[in-house]
């Protein structure tokens, strides 16, 4: 047989590539700085690494060009390394979304004035909670720096599970974006046993959903005899025979990403991670998690399943209808803001799934209507901003016992720090889909995109969760600045550094932006196109 030398386009790959080389950089500097010098090298090196890995990511979305695929379809961008990496409009702008909230993700995980000069991470990882070597760490003020070169190791798996052009490509950037962030879950510095319980659910439940991709994966290629998802597309539109393989495949792949995105009945680790893990860390693994996920879910569906759309489309209308139910009502009896900020997240889940039934190109729609892939790229950016800063804030509500969760530790926050509870509302706002918010054009794309594609009981039962939810965001608000404070009263922090206030504000900003002037940011998703194969 002849040998074919692989070819890489390293170009369009540079974004992807910064990222996973400044990432082995810091595991590197892990070995030889010594350990008080770690930090500030990795900060830097973290920082650079990303905006670099974005500046590509803008030039590379640029100079896309036109691309015929299979069927006639047209789109802008190349498959790349030999197949396995598709570099299209709607993967450089999940890049550019990935990178601008990892850099939010850096700033919180470099935090340190909330923590009276130390991070929100453990000091030493392998030190038993309440032992004598735990308390010794915390003393000598020190901090595990390896979450930075873990966060980029976190952020190329982001960046290569949405730009996958076959099923192992997918399930190797699953497992390079999954494996970092079970490890930072485990690494509070407060609450040692609950972050490490997080981490344990996290790590056994996701390697429960790999089990069921990869199998998913096997049963799909014994069906149509490749794991590219051109190929795939080829041979559903084909008809080959098996059916009943391709459907087995379907659901184990979908159980896979759906665990990621945290779709019922799928969620159930989701408000025990984001409760134990340090909240910066829950800050960046819900946005950008789900943006990730998302992305590759959308490629998968639509680029290799679009021809089997009567299969899967009725599965996704029942994980739709239950993730947003099951999200909204569990959300309205809890007690905790991180678990209440989770099962809106599950909430917000189900949201984005209503639209990705719209399942249409922009040729089959009339103009001014916006395809299902362009209303759930905006609604991710939209969420996206709104959870970071909201976990932002919930990193500055604190008592002598460290970051205060529970419901009655805000009670009157609005009386005491009116700009930070004004924020956290104005996002809680956002989440509910209240005019004149971010919020309120996400959810008006992608329902606009479901009912064009005939999807209107789904969207029936969405718009009733959504005044569902308000029930629950209007009484963290009410509680906020309607309740007298506690009697022992709640300790905010106002002198948090620059680094957290700035993600505040930048995220404040955004979602203002959004709602007010959502021209631009719609403007380029549509630019963004089509997926290409």
């Amino acid at each position: 047989m002849e040998f074919v030398k692989p070819e890489l386009e390293y170009f369009e790959l540079l974004p992807l590539l910064i990222v996973l080389g400044g990432a082995c950089v810091g595991v590197a500097l892990e070995a030889f700085l010594p350990r008080g010098t770690r930090r500030l090298p990795q900060v830097a090196l973290a920082l650079v690494t990303v905006v670099a890995a974005l500046v590509l990511t803008v030039v590379v979305g640029r100079d896309l060009d036109a691309h015929q695929g299979a069927g006639g379809a047209e789109g802008r961008g190349l498959v790349g390394a030999m197949g396995s990496v598709v570099v299209d409009g709607p993967t450089v702008y999940l890049w550019g979304l990935l990178l601008v909230f990892a850099l939010g993700g850096i700033a919180l995980f470099a935090e340190q004035r909330l923590e009276g000069g130390v991070s929100a991470f453990t000091g030493q990882a392998a030190a038993l909670p309440g032992s004598e070597g735990e308390r010794e760490a915390s003393t000598r003020g020190l901090e595990h720096t390896e979450v930075y070169p873990l966060l980029l190791f976190a952020v190329g798996g982001m960046l290569l599970f949405p730009a996958s052009g076959d099923l192992l490509t997918m399930f190797v950037a699953l497992e390079i974006l999954s494996l970092p962030l079970y490890l930072l879950c485990g690494l509070a510095r407060r609450r040692r046993l609950l972050s490490q319980e997080a981490a344990m659910k996290y790590f056994l439940l996701g390697a429960f959903a790999s089990g069921f991709f990869l199998y998913g994966a096997a049963l799909v290629y014994g069906y149509a005899g490749s794991v590219s998802f051109a190929g795939i597309n080829e041979a559903v539109r084909a008809g080959s025979a098996n059916h009943g393989l391709l459907l087995a495949g379907i659901g184990l792949l979908a159980v896979g990403l759906l665990f990621k995105v945290g779709a019922a009945p799928f969620q159930a680790w989701t408000p025990d991670v984001y409760q134990g893990a340090p909240t910066a860390v829950t800050a960046f693994m819900a946005a950008g998690t789900k943006v990730a996920a998302f992305g590759a879910l959308l490629r998968l569906l639509y680029v290799a399943f679009g021809g089997e759309v009567w299969s899967w489309q009725p599965m996704l209308w029942v994980i739709a209808i239950a993730s947003m139910v099951l999200g909204a009502v569990l959300a309205i009896v809890q007690n905790d803001v991180k678990r209440m900020l989770a099962y809106s997240s599950v909430a917000h889940t189900g949201f984005i799934l209503v639209g990705v039934l719209g399942v249409q190109s922009a040729g089959e729609l009339a103009e001014g209507q916006y395809t299902s892939l362009e209303g759930v790229l905006f609604y991710l950016t939209t969420y996206g901003f709104a959870m970071i800063g909201a976990f932002a804030i919930v990193t500055l509500v604190r008592d002598t016992g460290g970051e205060a969760t529970a419901y009655e530790r805000w009670a009157g926050l609005g009386r005491t720090s009116p700009l930070v509870a004004g924020a956290f509302a104005f996002f809680l706002l956002s989440m509910a889909g209240i005019p004149l918010t971010a919020g309120f054009i996400g959810k008006w794309a992608v329902f606009t995109s479901a009912l064009s594609a005939g999807a209107w009981p789904v969207v029936l039962v969405a718009i009733a969760c959504s005044i569902l939810a308000i029930t629950f965001y209007v009484r963290h608000i009410r509680l906020m600045f309607f309740t007298e404070p506690s009697a022992d009263g709640v300790g905010v922090v106002t002198r948090s550094s620059l680094l957290t206030s700035g993600t505040i504000g930048v995220c404040l900003v955004a979602t203002l932006v959004m709602g007010v002037v959502p021209g631009p940011v719609l403007d380029l998703v549509t630019r963004a196109g089509d997926f290409i194969r």
